[in-house]
């Protein structure tokens, strides 16, 4: 028996709902409910007709209504320092991908680099009905009180890059240690002597793993650390005054490791405005991959990160969780391995 329409009016200026489709069919809500479904309990003749109304109608499923009965929002939360750093903007890029191809929505909150703007986050989020989240802390988190509260309300979290090391959770890192060796250890194969490194804040893991890289290359080459080559910079602005006391040291240093690419390239310009020759004079290597690499005069050599591929990781790993939310399993950590890119920034320098 072939569906008809019945003459019901519909409020073309409201938006359809499964009632309009039910009471315009002349059938109940439920059999329309499991006819867009296409379940096998309902004949095909009349999933038909529910599906070639409510395409008809332009319908739409509430999506609030449906996160209400299944208690998901298909919503996933991310935390990030700053949005505005290439490394972040890939990360973002391969969680959507992952992301969308479930079904899921992404919002993104940024800390700015403020512990307590990151607490503040956390609470939106116990507000916002996001089914988990992901987290890369700021330099300032030397706590996971607000992260712990979080998963003692059931949201899954999974870390990112920058991870707390004292939460039982999922988390994606970057192979940090070794990229930081294969930076040094390139240096110090163009013949580079005094190698300064301008550090992160230590309390951050990947500032830690990346400042024993460096040390480590240094030991392996029989090269003995020097402290007043190690400096806290880690952002542009302060690399300008850093390389100034750095290259007016007695002994200065004729080859620079930083923690990142916005710190080395200004690095670079300050070398520059010195008189410094790049790579003749001071060979720079940096870690990130981001855009400026390629936009800095030299290129920069550098160590590339895979935003992306963290992204999609980290992005699987929480869909699990929250496809598993009454199973239990133990945490895990995956790291991605990095890769070394010359560039024009150490190709010619000149050993003394």
């Amino acid at each position: 028996m072939y569906l008809r329409p019945t003459h019901h009016s519909i409020n073309m200026s409201n938006s359809i709902t499964i009632k309009d489709l039910a009471r315009t069919l002349g059938i109940s809500v439920s059999t329309v409910s499991r006819a867009l479904k296409n379940h096998p309990d309902i004949s095909s003749e009349t999933c038909r007709a529910v599906q070639d109304l409510a395409k008809q109608l332009n319908y739409t499923p509430n999506a609030v209504a449906l996160s209400l009965r299944q208690r998901k929002s298909n919503l996933i939360g991310i935390i990030i320092p700053q949005i505005i750093h290439h490394f972040f903007s890939c990360v973002i890029s391969g969680i959507e991908t992952i992301a969308n191809q479930h079904g899921y929505n992404v919002i993104i909150f940024q800390s700015n680099e403020d512990f307590e703007r990151e607490k503040s986050i956390c609470k939106s989020v116990m507000n916002s009905q996001v089914d988990g989240l992901l987290v890369s802390i700021s330099k300032e988190t030397k706590s996971s009180d607000h992260f712990k509260e979080i998963q003692k309300a059931n949201i899954p979290i999974v870390f990112f890059d920058r991870i707390l090391g004292d939460i039982n959770s999922d988390k994606v890192i970057v192979d940090d240690f070794n990229g930081a060796i294969s930076a040094v250890e390139h240096l110090i194969s163009i013949g580079c002597k005094r190698i300064a490194h301008l550090s992160a804040p230590q309390n951050l893991q990947i500032a830690q793993k990346r400042q024993l890289g460096y040390l480590e290359a240094l030991r392996s080459a029989g090269m003995i650390p020097n402290k007043d080559l190690i400096l806290p910079c880690d952002n542009q602005h302060d690399a300008l005054e850093v390389t100034r006391k750095l290259m007016s040291l007695p002994n200065p240093p004729d080859g620079i490791f930083a923690v990142n690419d916005l710190t080395a390239a200004g690095a670079m310009y300050a070398l520059r405005k010195m008189g410094y020759r790049i790579p003749e004079d001071v060979a720079v290597c940096g870690f990130t991959d981001g855009l400026v690499s390629t936009l800095t005069n030299p290129t920069l050599t550098t160590v590339e990160q895979h935003g992306d591929i963290i992204g999609k990781l980290a992005t699987e790993m929480l869909l699990k969780r929250i496809n598993n939310k009454n199973i239990t399993f133990d945490s895990e950590t995956k790291i991605v391995k990095t890769n070394l890119v010359v560039r024009e920034s150490t190709l010619g320098f000149i050993a003394r």
